[in-house]
Parts: structure tokens; C-alpha cells; sequence
């Protein structure tokens, strides 16, 4: 018999279809923090929920329908779509919609809504296009419980509700006002339903466990703050928020939940999802001095920032356990780095990558290749740039006209070609698709990132430093790794775009 609910959360995506081959021993299996979150707001509320995570559980569309229609029987059916890491959302909606229609297919009567930061950044795109009745154009939680309210209440007109796209009839109706952003997160939104999720799924990164490679599991992943001050040009974070902001838990309220998955879970590896962790210095200190007053040996990655790293920070941070940071790098040219509205210059960068090793916490370096200044050399001074810092792992990606972002509404403006389906952009999938600029074609710029790739790994003094830090063991991982072979279309064809 099918369980009353009043929400059914699902979390899409295609784990083989986003990394390939990667997704099988390399890439993180993360928790849906939104989902939690937005889970334990209606729980707050008095009201029921429940999650489906479908990569977790590696469930196809199909399996996902079967579910909705023969498991639960739900009030509301909410696909949260978001991603591994904060610009990851748009890749999912491939596999969104066809669960969105899946659904539909299957005769299931409860109203489907979507949210998530590609939603909120096209939503009557989504609308016109997705098998959906509402779609959120902000950041969820409040327009997801008065929507329900409403469907409880037997209403048919969701005119009034803040933020949210809805059907009346044929005609697609947006919001007259937007919903104001939650302002204390301690009271709505304490932590993440654990309890709703399949915690023995989560496995962290690769590299967040070259300590300890096999025990990758148990994992958690947390928000300790939302939303980001910057405005970078190739980021879309802030599309749910509709805004630059940045809005903090408090640390007893970070660290309650700590508590519980550490004594509940035996959780050790733990990603701090925050967009920007090392920011606020009344907040990550704060925090630091709880986590270094328990004994729970966590291991611990977070977001940094050139320009935030303090040497302040980095002793504290080493002893609360947070044993990764990871930095936007993102291009060896100043000049395509000011473009991207970061700058400092690569002595900056050479500097504070340094302070945070010689802090005995290891660096990942994060670099885009193809921003709209980019050419050929710049994009080797970018290799370069990554070789001679020798990060403990870094990652390469191409420059994508995220929607929500500053490049989509470049992309859009000048009528530059996008990719022709959403999860072409994912980084490592089959039909990735970069956004190409007036030096480079999209195939270029994917064969420059897949051969950075490639150098970067087998590079010797990398993997010399490997060795030393970490182990033959994870050498040989390393080398599994780059063996894997990513295919794909755009450089099959030979195309230049």
C-alpha cells in the first residue's frame, strides 16, 4: 500500500551519464543537502517528507516513476535540482525532465514543482519546456510550504504566492513579487534530514581521502553559510537567491549537526559546501574553536578564496581538521583573470598556495580553460601556472555559459552558440560543450582541458610529491584515474565551432 505523504523530494542525475567511466570509482557520491534542507523546513512545519535520491541509488527514470506512482502517495512532488558542486545544476536537468515526464507518463496525480539554481535562473523556460506545474524562481523553502498549504486547502489559484511560476490552464503565470530570503536559517532550516537519506550510499572525492584512500565512507556534505558577495562572471550560485548575498548558520548551530553525524553516522569525511567558507572571520574561527574542542579526528574540505586566506585562519583551521582547501584559481593570465573580475596576480596566488601547505593543509586547485579573453598561449600559461604550484590534486574544467551566470547572459546577448542539450554541460560528459570565444572553438578548448588533464597527472614532480605526502598507493590511483578514457563527441567529429 502506497504511504501518505505530503512531500516527495527527488533528486535527479545520471551519475554515469555527468563522469563516464570517472563515476564508477573516482568521482564523490554527495548527499542532497538542498533536499535535506528543504525536508527539514516542512518537517519544522509539521508536515511529512520524503527523499529519493536517484544517483544514490542509481535509479533510472523509470525507477524513479515507479516509485512516485506505486510507493507514495504524495501531496507534492518537488525535483530539487541541484549539483555535486555549485555550478553543477544545469547538467542534471536532462535527467530532471525525463523523471518530470516519467512521472506524468505514469498517472501519478500529485503535482510536480521544480527548483534548484537552473530552475530559478530560466524559469519560464523551464516551465514551457519541463513536464512541471511550478517552478521556484527563488531560493525554495518558503514557496514550496505555501504551496503546499495551498494544494492541502484544496486551492486552485497560487497567484499570490511569491516566486512561483504555475500553470493556469494553457497560460503559464509568473509571480507578481519575489519571496524575501530566509533570514534565520538556525530556526528554519537546523541542519539536514539524515534520516530521510540513504547515508551508507556517500563516499567523499578521491582526493579528499589521499590520507586515507580506502575509507572514503562514511560521508557527509553541510552548508555552514549560503549564497556568495562575489559576483565571478562564469559562476551562477546566486540565481536561487536572485542576488550577491551571503547568509551564515550560526557555529553551535554547525556544530550540533556535526555532533549527530559524527555520533550517529561515524562520519569522518565532511565537505563544507559553502561556495565561501574562508570568508567571515567571526564565523570560520568560531566554528574552528568548537570543532578543536571534540576529539572526532574529522577530515574536512572546504572553499577558500586568493584574497580571503589569512595567516590567521590557516593554524586554526589545520586543528579543527580541515585538511583541504580548495582555491579559484582559475587562469594564469592576469589578464583573462581580471576579465573573470578576480585580481591578483600569480605571485598572489604562488604566495598563499604555500602559506596553506606550509599550514599542513593541502591545496586543489581549480582551473577554467576558455574564459572569453582566452587564447592558446593564455591557456598554457594556466597549465603552467598549475604545474609550478603543484597542488596536492587540481581540477580542469572548460568555460560554460551557465545559466544564471554572467558568461549565459553574454552567450545569449551575443547570440553565441550554447549547447543543444542540458547535459551537454556537464565537464566530463560525452557531449560536453564548451562555450567557444572569439580565439578559440569549443573543440579547442576541450582538447586544451582534456590534455591539461593528462599532463597534470602523469606530470613526475607531481606525482614524486605524491609519493612523499601520500604513498605508492595512491600513485596507483592516480594512475588508474587518468587512464580512464573520456569520450567525446565534439572531438570526435572534429568539429570547430
Amino acid at each position: 500500500m502506497a504511504e501518505s505523504l505530503d512531500v516527495l523530494f527527488i533528486n535527479p542525475g545520471d551519475r554515469k551519464q555527468i563522469y563516464q567511466g570517472l563515476g564508477d570509482e573516482f568521482s564523490a557520491i554527495e548527499p542532497p543537502v538542498f533536499a535535506g534542507l528543504f525536508a527539514t523546513f516542512l518537517r519544522q512545519k509539521g508536515h511529512s517528507a520524503y527523499i529519493y535520491d536517484a544517483p544514490a541509488m542509481m535509479a533510472s527514470a523509470n525507477e524513479v516513476a515507479r516509485i512516485a506512482s506505486e510507493d507514495f502517495e504524495a501531496k507534492l512532488i518537488v525535483i530539487v535540482v541541484y549539483g555535486l558542486q555549485p555550478s553543477a545544476s544545469t547538467q542534471n536537468m536532462t535527467a530532471a525532465g525525463d523523471i518530470a515526464r516519467k512521472i506524468k507518463d505514469a498517472g501519478v496525480s500529485a503535482k510536480i514543482m521544480m527548483t534548484g539554481t537552473h530552475p530559478a535562473a530560466l524559469p519560464a523556460q523551464t516551465m514551457n519546456t519541463e513536464a512541471v506545474d511550478f517552478v521556484v524562481d527563488m531560493e525554495g523553502p518558503v514557496t514550496i510550504y505555501k504551496v503546499l498549504k495551498a494544494l492541502l486547502e484544496g486551492h486552485n489559484d497560487f497567484s499570490g504566492i511569491p516566486s512561483l511560476w504555475w500553470r493556469n490552464g494553457d497560460q503559464v503565470v509568473g509571480p507578481k513579487i519575489a519571496e524575501p530570503l530566509i533570514g534565520d536559517l538556525d530556526t528554519a532550516m537546523p541542519g539536514i534530514a539524515w534520516d530521510l537519506l540513504p547515508m551508507e550510499k556517500y563516499r567523499a572525492h578521491n582526493w579528499h581521502c589521499f590520507d586515507h584512500i580506502d575509507e572514503r565512507s562514511p560521508y557527509a556534505s553541510i552548508h555552514t553559510s549560503l549564497g556568495c558577495p562575489y559576483k565571478c562572471s562564469f559562476c551562477c550560485i546566486n540565481a536561487p537567491f536572485g542576488k550577491s548575498s551571503y547568509r551564515t548558520w550560526s557555529p553551535d548551530c554547525v556544530i550540533t549537526e556535526i555532533d549527530y553525524l559524527v555520533n550517529n553516522y561515524g562520519i569522518k569525511n565532511i565537505k563544507f559546501v559553502d561556495e565561501m567558507f574562508v570568508l567571515n572571520k567571526s564565523h570560520v574561527l568560531s566554528l574552528c574553536d568548537l570543532l578543536k574542542n571534540r576529539d572526532y579526528n574529522v577530515n574536512i574540505w572546504a572553499y577558500a578564496r586568493v584574497d580571503t586566506v589569512q595567516d590567521e585562519f590557516l593554524e586554526h583551521l589545520k586543528a579543527a581538521g580541515v585538511n583541504w582547501l580548495c582555491l579559484g584559481i582559475e587562469s594564469g593570465s592576469d589578464y583573462v583573470r581580471d576579465g573573470a573580475l578576480k585580481k591578483y596576480g600569480n605571485d598572489d596566488i604562488i604566495d598563499v598556495v604555500r602559506r596553506i601547505q606550509n599550514a599542513g593543509i593541502y591545496t586543489i586547485g581549480n582551473y577554467i580553460f576558455g574564459l572569453p579573453d582566452d587564447n592558446i598561449s593564455r591557456m598554457q600559461e594556466t597549465l603552467d601556472l598549475s604545474l609550478e604550484l603543484n597542488c596536492e590534486f587540481a581540477n580542469f574544467y572548460s568555460a560554460m555559459a551557465y545559466p544564471g551566470s554572467g558568461l549565459y547572459k553574454m552567450a545569449v546577448k551575443d547570440d553565441a552558440e550554447l549547447p543543444e542539450t542540458w547535459m551537454d554541460y556537464s565537464q566530463h560528459g560525452y557531449n560536453t560543450k564548451p562555450l567557444s570565444n572569439k580565439y578559440c572553438s569549443a573543440a579547442e578548448i576541450l582538447e586544451f582541458r582534456d590534455q591539461a588533464f593528462g599532463k597534470y597527472f602523469s606530470h613526475q614532480p607531481y606525482l614524486d610529491m605524491v609519493n612523499r605526502k601520500f604513498g605508492q598507493e595512491v600513485v596507483d590511483h592516480i594512475s588508474r584515474m587518468v587512464s580512464v578514457p573520456l569520450k567525446r563527441k565534439l572531438l570526435e567529429q572534429g568539429s570547430v565551432s
